[in-house]
């Protein structure tokens, strides 16, 4: 009985130092955001410890919150679609080409990620400004007689979003590609199948747990940026992170940042359990297997 009571116990003995750390690391932080949100702003950084609902009366009655919320939604499944429409023809060309140094391919894939990401994204400004390169290049070829205006605007956001997650989505997008057998789409094609029925028949269906999870994690992470959209937004392109880094960097006001985090964090979670309820979590993981 007691051995049978110890093989039981034996798998939360093996779970037991992943479950501290994210006990130590998440829950005890995300606790005290919860908490300090209840405290009342008196003044510019001087805050008092109470419980009162001040800050989420505010959140759920100004109307300024609410179209923070639907323009980081809206924004995020943009940026979502548009890089899993660019990301998975890069994926599929790296898991199928023929070039026998392949691993070249995932290092120039992987070399924007030793750029600094607030480097990476000034550098549009460089790109697409007023006396940047696109601008240049067109008054000297005679295509256009002034500037077009290309930054702070949700295009511009949308760009710099992209520049910086879509590897992200081809990596994804390219594990999944890679665990497929390579001998199924040529049965396909032997059984009748054209290239493009077996790529749709074959090829698309095995890899939707990498595009999936590719998604998920894109549209997480722009749904928490503001850099971004500080940098590269004007002054109506604002994200709901941009509200806390407002709230916290600039009002000084904590319990309102903590009551806009913990928000933020609730809305993520919802998204992630509702699309691993339709999606189905088990064969997310399988695009890292």
């Amino acid at each position: 009985m007691a051995q049978a009571r110890e093989q039981d116990l034996r798998p939360w003995y093996l779970l037991s130092p992943a479950l501290a750390a994210i006990a130590l690391l998440v829950v005890v932080p995300m606790s005290f955001i919860l908490v300090y949100s209840f405290y009342e702003n008196i003044d510019l950084g001087l805050d008092r410890p109470a419980f009162q609902f001040g800050n989420w009366h505010e959140l759920l009655t100004d109307s300024y919150y609410h179209v923070a919320i639907w323009k980081t939604l809206r924004l995020s499944v943009i940026v979502t679609v548009l890089a899993a429409l660019m990301g998975y023809v890069p994926a599929y060309f790296i898991a199928f080409t023929r070039f026998h140094h392949k691993w070249l391919l995932l290092l120039l894939l992987i070399i924007p990620f030793w750029i600094s990401f607030i480097i990476r994204t000034l550098s549009w400004i460089h790109i697409m400004g007023n006396e940047g390169v696109i601008n240049a290049l067109l008054l000297w070829l005679g295509v256009i007689d002034q500037p077009l205006h290309m930054m702070y605007n949700e295009f511009a956001v949308v760009v710099g979003f992209i520049h910086v997650f879509l590897p992200y989505m081809i990596l994804n997008v390219y594990v999944s590609l890679e665990g497929i057998d390579r001998n199924l789409e040529p049965a396909a094609r032997t059984l009748g199948c054209t290239p493009w029925q077996a790529f749709l028949e074959v090829t698309l269906p095995l890899s939707l747990p990498g595009l999936a999870a590719g998604c998920l994690l894109v549209f997480v992470l722009t749904a928490g940026s503001y850099v971004t959209p500080l940098i590269l937004g004007g002054p109506d392109d604002f994200l709901f992170g941009n509200l806390i880094y407002d709230a916290v960097m600039s009002e000084l006001n904590w319990p309102m940042g903590a009551t806009l985090s913990f928000t933020l964090l609730v809305l993520l979670g919802l998204v992630v359990v509702v699309y691993s309820r339709f999606m189905r979590l088990n064969q997310l993981t399988k695009a890292f297997g």
